[in-house]
């Protein structure tokens, strides 16, 4: 059987720049088209599918995160086949986190295949990973921050990042075992500012099996065999017990209810955004939050404003248990002190507010209008 071809371009130039398009590469090809075509200039529409040969140098551009491994490996050739034909420019990132002996030479044969598969530009960017919070947090920060620099670098219109389907249903047993609540079962979104993960309904086995097809040899991190990892006991123990006992399909079960909790997480995020101007007032060094309010919403909501206002006027994340300290406040006020919160941050119940603070000051200040 000849080799399968894009509409508007022979066989011959398929089979000299690829090898036959299988299941797994059209899959992995199908998860990022759906992510560029909504980034494709206009003028790029009345040519999609035909075989482009040059891309304008001002195109949007749009980098994979690259580690070498198979699921951003085959992100990658998809994107460097898909990204042309979007009108797009395609470049990757390569983070070394300089974590195990021979990172760097790890790094730059992953920029090198990146290279060969045709995207430009591709960056290196080495990495201090201090080991606060942990080793994994540590390093998932030093890499969020090289790629952001990366972005901010070249105007990149997005980041790719090659999370799969397993992966999610890996965030959301993680999600589920520390009691995190129903934002952190809702698991990792598909889009969040200038990141976008393409392949989250992709199984990993798929990713696998595309470079294999495509006759490329990903790179195989041992720290992903290393059970001292919450991350590959869920991955190597947990899942395989779970799919044995009950049955398989357990992984795509778990994305699908961080699908419809992600839903339920949004439409409260919206309602917060709607209110939030309106329950809130200045106070010296922080901001007060109307008690009126609070009390009259359902616990559900009135948790989420608390955990909202914290986290974007002092970037702290609360646990429940804080958070169901700070409604205490609202809900079973008995003449209790302030609330030292992480961050340096101090809840203070002041009259009709409760005020949050990095000094302690109840002051509510007068309100522009």
């Amino acid at each position: 059987m000849p080799p399968a071809t894009e509409p508007g371009e022979s066989t011959d130039a398929a089979t000299s720049r690829r090898p036959r398009l299988t299941p797994p590469i059209a899959d992995v090809r199908r998860a990022v088209r759906a992510v560029l075509d909504p980034l494709a200039p206009a003028q790029a529409d009345a040519g999609r599918g035909a075989q482009r040969l040059e891309t304008p140098p001002d195109a949007p551009l749009v980098l994979v995160a690259l580690s070498g491994g198979p699921d951003s490996l085959a992100l990658a050739a998809a994107t460097a086949f898909e990204a042309p034909r979007a009108g797009l420019r395609a470049g990757a990132v390569v983070v070394d986190h300089g974590l195990q002996v021979g990172s760097a030479e790890v790094a730059a044969r992953a920029a090198g295949q990146a290279r060969e598969l045709g995207l430009d530009p591709v960056l290196v960017q080495r990495v201090e990973v201090d080991g606060a919070g942990g080793p994994e947090a540590s390093a998932r920060r030093a890499r969020y921050a090289a790629l952001d620099e990366a972005a901010r670098s070249t105007d990149a219109a997005c980041v790719l990042l090659g999370h799969t389907l397993d992966d999610q249903a890996e965030t959301v047993l993680l999600g589920l075992a520390r009691g995190s609540g129903a934002a952190s079962l809702a698991g990792m979104p598909a889009r969040s500012g200038r990141y976008a993960r393409p392949l989250l309904g992709v199984r990993r086995a798929t990713t696998v099996e595309a470079c294999a097809d495509a006759g490329l040899e990903p790179w195989n991190d041992p720290h992903n065999a290393d059970p001292s990892y919450a991350r590959v006991r869920v991955r190597d123990r947990v899942l395989p017990v779970l799919e044995a006992e009950l049955g398989p399909g357990i992984a795509e079960a778990l994305v699908r209810t961080a699908e419809q909790l992600r839903e339920d997480d949004d439409a409260f995020e919206a309602q917060i955004e709607e209110l939030i101007e309106e329950i809130c007032e200045p106070a010296e060094a922080g901001i007060a939050v109307s008690i009126g309010v609070l009390a009259a919403n359902p616990a559900a909501l009135r948790q989420r404003i608390i955990r909202h206002v914290i986290g974007s006027e002092f970037g702290v994340s609360l646990s429940r248990v804080q958070t169901l300290e700070v409604a205490r406040l609202v809900t079973d006020w008995h003449g209790q002190g302030p609330l030292d919160l992480p961050g340096g941050v101090r809840a203070t119940r002041a009259g009709r507010y409760v005020v949050f603070s990095t000094t302690g000051s109840t002051e509510v200040l007068p309100h522009d209008h």
